[in-house]
């Protein structure tokens, strides 16, 4: 993950400082692009033990069309909890302990950390306990799923489902041009909890390859970026698979590439770290398309990260 440590670099090396929606502030560059080729291992980050658990099940969940996050919290699952529970504590409905600011307070101040991860907790144990409740706040609107799966669904037009679309077009006309995905519809980010962050991916075939180059225009460099990568190239298998190609590469491009001001002494650690050998990934496809799979169905073999470093996330 070579290509992973030398974006960290470069943006402690070139970033600019600048302001974000958090208030946080970051180091940032604009424009960078990394390359993975999947024939030689899988881009999980070896400087740091990065959940690929989470990232399985949260690419299952966007690939089911689903945007609640009571299914996340089934699979204890928590990359969603933060906007859930801030669309939740910021209703007219809630009257527990102020969580104003929630997001920064929590992993700074213990006594409010307290209160946030008791607060957090009962808010998903009723998201499982209380359908209802989990539909009004458990779900996050038009996000990734309903893009992927369900684009325009909620404007009255017909559902566009683009990943059927795309497996479909991957197979009978595979040197196309048009194997485009996206998940940013500007009619309806407004009602969603985030704006996509990955906005758009194409699939490209060469050889008997798939690769995929995905555009990103906002990139978490410590905490989003690992993932992302990691996820993308479990889709590129998973369509691979789908299609009967062998992954390819790929192609990760970056807009606004940020290291959060407080995750740069976590930044520096890690670059301290020697990368180790990437993982190999296995999946059960016996009978099931990629939409039938579950966590169960795809392993990570010879995984020896370095220990985790933690850090907030940024809502």
């Amino acid at each position: 993950m070579k290509q992973y440590l030398d974006l960290c670099r470069h943006v402690l090396e070139t970033g600019t400082q600048k302001g974000d929606r958090t208030g946080t502030g970051t180091l940032s560059v604009f424009g960078y692009q990394m390359r993975y080729n999947l024939q030689q291992g899988f881009p999980l980050l070896t400087t740091k033990k990065t959940a690929f658990r989470l990232i399985v099940s949260e690419l299952l969940w966007f690939l089911k069309g689903d945007t609640n996050v009571r299914t996340l919290v089934e699979e204890r699952n928590p990359i969603w909890d933060e906007w859930a529970f801030e669309q939740w504590v910021t209703s007219t409905e809630y009257s527990g302990p102020n969580m104003t600011d929630f997001g920064r307070r929590a992993p700074v101040d213990p006594e409010f950390r307290t209160v946030y991860e008791q607060e957090m907790a009962a808010f998903k144990e009723r998201l499982l306990a209380d359908e209802e409740f989990a539909e009004r706040y458990g779900d996050l609107g038009p996000v990734y799923g309903r893009q992927w799966r369900s684009f325009g669904a909620s404007s009255g037009q017909q559902p566009v489902d683009q990943i059927k679309q795309l497996i479909d077009g991957l197979k009978s006309n595979p040197d196309s041009r048009r194997h485009i995905v996206t998940a940013w519809n500007p009619g309806e980010l407004d009602d969603m909890a985030l704006p996509p962050c990955h906005v758009l991916f194409q699939f490209y075939v060469a050889d008997g390859k798939l690769s995929c180059q995905l555009y990103q225009r906002s990139a978490d460099i410590f905490i989003g970026v690992p993932f992302n990568i990691a996820s993308y190239a479990l889709l590129v298998h998973l369509i691979a698979l789908e299609t009967g190609l062998e992954p390819g590469e790929f192609i990760h491009t970056l807009g606004d590439a940020h290291i959060y001001s407080n995750h740069l002494d976590q930044v520096n650690e890690q670059l301290t770290r020697e990368p180790r050998p990437l993982p190999t990934m296995t999946v059960d496809m016996e009978g099931k398309s990629i939409f039938d799979l579950t966590t169960a169905d795809i392993q990570l073999d010879n995984y020896n990260p370095h220990p985790k470093i933690t850090a907030p996330v940024a809502v």
